[in-house]
């Protein structure tokens, strides 16, 4: 193999590294997106301080709410695109906080791997600080949100978590995807290796048509959680409409993992 040859392969070789790892977010930043519903779904916008930057977030408050909700919300859009989320935990009894990572809607800042874990931690301090313990304190992941959640359920006490779409790390998607990548991917995203610290319930909600994160990837990361948990396959779901597919079997799960998750258990994260 000649130089020149060397070198055309040298560089595909760097810009599919570079397709890899600039491909990791596609924040969808204000205006953009459904801003209207707001009003709508009657939210509070929420102004938290993530490290410099000031990330935004709607909160729906409950009237004696037995617990709050931290909901991190996959790739795509923003808050706004979550209305079905915040309908859903409002049936099932419980307060919520929709958080933009830095970069999405109104949040400053581009997106990180590591300003997801300390946005998402921003969140949690902010329902401990309304006064909710740690153990009437869910966090909910969607998608890539499931790695943040999982972050913090690693870190600090829940009472548990939920995570919907799941995949045990970046280069596990990529591996199913597009093999050639994984090798070349700087984002770890590693969701298994967070779930050894979590001791809180652990809900796993996965449809069995999910185009973009195969189900079998959902089920590497039940099987890496501790017990208490319990696996939900929705049948004829995909990746993006898991909770219109359920239907009103999907709040009233939510209810159901909510009302387990607040007996009486440990709630700290493992040593």
């Amino acid at each position: 193999m000649d130089w020149k040859a060397l070198f055309l392969l040298a560089a595909a070789w760097s810009l599919l590294a570079w397709m890899a790892n600039r491909s990791a977010f596609f924040p969808m930043p204000y205006p953009d997106g459904n801003w209207f519903l707001q009003k709508e779904l009657n939210t509070e916008d929420v102004w938290l301080r993530s490290g410099r930057r000031r990330i935004h977030g709607w909160w729906k408050p409950l009237d004696q709410a037995p617990a709050a909700v931290l909901f991190l919300h996959g790739n795509a859009g923003n808050v706004t695109h979550r209305a079905r989320h915040i309908l859903a935990w409002q049936k099932a009894g419980a307060a919520i906080l929709v958080l933009d990572y830095r970069g999405y809607g109104r949040s400053e800042g581009r997106p990180t791997e590591a300003g997801l874990y300390e946005d998402a931690l921003a969140g949690y301090r902010f329902l401990s600080g309304l006064g909710f313990p740690p153990s009437r304190i869910l966090v909910h992941g969607e998608s890539l949100g499931t790695v943040p959640a999982a972050h913090v359920a690693s870190q600090a006490p829940v009472g548990g978590l939920i995570l919907e779409a799941p995949f045990p790390s970046a280069r596990a998607v990529a591996n199913t995807v597009l093999p050639l990548l994984g090798p070349l991917l700087v984002w770890g995203l590693d969701l298994n290796g967070r779930l050894a610290r979590v001791r809180a319930p652990v809900l796993v909600i996965h449809g069995d048509r999910d185009e973009v994160i195969p189900c079998r990837l959902g089920r590497r990361v039940f099987d890496a959680a501790r017990e208490p948990k319990e696996f939900w396959t929705i049948s004829g779901a995909g990746h993006n409409d898991i909770p219109e597919t359920a239907g009103p079997e999907y709040p009233r799960r939510l209810r159901a993992f909510l009302e387990k998750a607040l007996q009486p258990q440990s709630i700290s994260p493992a040593n």
